[in-house]
């Protein structure tokens, strides 16, 4: 019984410390906010600051990528699974997609949000500034994926295109059999590098919390949020109500998990994706805390980058409801079946913007200058409060993407319910010094820590470098 007892008060004590992080992170929130509001000026110089850590996040997203993925399709005997995975999870996707939008239709033509609102020759000029700046369309998009040497995929920082180098290079270490097992765990030295680097990057978060808060408050303002109120609100309402039933329902009825245990789980990840509104800072956090949970490195490294680029719910809403609100605002109100081609329309365009800084709002330009030219100068309208509906649409895209990465664990087996179930109630936590788990994917009896330490030696025999 003590040999229990000593590996579970040792994660306590470093999961206590980073607690004070992330209370630090919900001060220079709140901070941010009172500077933002009192000396407006100067809150937008300090925009840069939130970028800078951003940037730091994203500078780490690549070679976590890589390695999830080498490692966990290099460890695999057989490629077909690898194709299952990726298969069942597009086809999620595009499903997810199509409920998310048709969602937005319903609550956008409940609301009529654009009613009453007038636009100013100024806004007008605005849309069509983001529509050029949209990505041209699906075949530069495919085209995109294809990097221009093996390693640029790194320098450039496009995840598809990681996606696609880490895919061959680890089909080629399954092909290689036990002569590929030294570079498998020569990555494995290197992954648990990289997550050393996050973490102490993670500490900057307050920093990097306080300057974008106060910088984004700084440069909207009261009056346009009282102006706008209605759109946001209900689109904050409509992504609360498709994370809760439609998530909710699902992950409860396929893998038994209550949704909001799993919300809680990943508490901090949505913090920091609140405190910064972008969801790729928390990218590298969410493929280590569900290979914690109990999901197979396979599925986390496929499904997760994957979903960043296709899996965007809260895109969708955003999309339906902003496409309404213009639409109405610009006295120019679309019929049932000009909403439903528009839509469809931008779903397809949204997957070749994935990954664009301030995709939504560029998809939207580009997809209504395509469709109906005429309702571009409204985009205007909502480039001022974009930013806090940014806040929920990467909110709503990242709990689809945790959802997702359960959902396609348990429909290809590849998840520990024993596990997931221990994680959840708070009797495995998470390591956050090293965000990395050595003990995923240990026997059952392994949950409680007490073997986790032997796992490496055990994948080391030559037979199953990885269990999964």
């Amino acid at each position: 019984m003590t040999s229990t007892a000593d590996p579970q008060a040792q994660p306590a004590a470093k999961r206590d410390r980073t607690h004070y992080l992330y209370i630090a992170v919900i001060a220079a929130v709140l901070l941010g906010i009172a500077v933002g509001f009192i000396w407006p000026d100067f809150a937008k110089d300090l925009k840069p600051v939130g970028t800078g850590f951003v940037n730091l996040i994203k500078m780490m997203i690549s070679p976590i990528i890589f390695c999830t993925i080498v490692l966990g399709v290099g460890s695999v005997r057989k490629a077909a699974k690898v194709g299952k995975v990726g298969g069942l999870a597009l086809a999620y996707f595009v499903a997810m997609s199509v409920v998310a939008l048709a969602i937005g239709l319903v609550v956008g033509n409940i609301l009529h949000p654009g009613s009453g609102m007038d636009i100013t020759e100024s806004e007008k000029g605005a849309g069509h500034t983001a529509a050029d700046e949209a990505d041209k369309g699906l075949v530069d998009f495919a085209l995109g994926i294809i990097p221009k040497t093996l390693v640029s995929a790194f320098t450039e920082g496009e995840v598809l295109q990681t996606l696609l180098v880490a895919l061959l290079v680890g089909f080629a270490l399954q092909a290689m059999g036990r002569s590929g097992e030294p570079v498998l765990r020569g990555i494995e030295h290197i992954q648990k590098l990289v997550f050393r680097v996050l973490g102490m990057i993670m500490w900057a978060a307050p920093l990097g919390a306080f300057g974008a808060m106060a910088a984004v408050i700084g440069e909207t303002g009261v009056d346009a949020l009282k102006a706008l109120a209605t759109i946001m609100i209900g689109f904050y309402v409509t992504c609360a109500l498709f994370i809760v039933i439609v998530l909710g329902t699902l992950v409860r009825l396929v893998t038994g998990v209550n949704l909001f245990k799993l919300l809680k789980y990943l508490g901090r990840e949505f913090l920091l994706i609140l405190s910064t509104s972008s969801s790729e800072s928390a990218l590298p956090r969410l493929i280590a805390k569900m290979e914690h949970l109990g999901v197979s490195r396979p599925v986390v490294g496929i499904t997760v980058p994957t979903g960043y680029s296709f899996n965007l719910d809260g895109t969708m809403i955003y999309l339906t409801m902003s496409s309404l609100f213009i639409a109405e605002a610009m006295h120019q109100p679309l019929g049932v079946g000009e909403q439903i081609s528009l839509l469809l329309f931008m779903m397809i365009a949204s997957k070749g913007a994935a990954g664009v800084s301030g995709s939504g709002i560029a998809v939207l330009a580009s997809g209504l200058q395509s469709h109906k030219p005429g309702l571009v100068d409204g985009v205007g309208l909502i480039i001022g409060v974009d930013r806090f509906m940014s806040e929920a649409r990467a909110l709503t895209n990242f709990a689809g993407n945790a959802v997702a990465t359960l959902l396609i664990g348990t429909w290809t087996k590849e998840v520990d319910k024993e596990r997931v179930d221990a994680v959840l109630a708070g009797r495995l936590p998470f390591d956050e010094r090293t965000l990395v788990d050595d003990g995923h994917g240990a026997p059952s009896g392994a949950a409680d820590g007490r073997d986790a330490d032997a796992v490496p030696e055990q994948r080391d025999d030559g037979k199953e470098p990885m269990k999964v």
